[in-house]
């Protein structure tokens, strides 16, 4: 396996791993659930840089979506 290959398969688990959360956050807000915590904990590795550069707007969290955007333009460039 190629080190392109093995690059573009952390990032698109990485994208995956993002999106379960957001699904999981629609039915486990506080994120109680043992997926939850272990999903929420892989995720927020990734999602700590948005966080810290995206203000808050309203009350939503926009970082999966910025998150998840920037993981698919570096898979391009991968």
């Amino acid at each position: 396996m190629t080190l392109a290959a093995v690059a573009n398969l952390v990032l698109e688990t990485l994208w995956w791993v993002v999106l379960v959360r957001v699904v999981l956050s629609w039915f486990d807000p506080a994120g109680s659930g043992r997926l939850a915590r272990l999903v929420g904990e892989m995720s927020d590795l990734i999602l700590a840089p948005a966080r810290r550069v995206l203000p808050p707007m309203g009350g939503i969290d926009w970082s999966p979506l910025v998150t998840m955007i920037v993981l698919q333009l570096v898979r391009g460039l991968v």
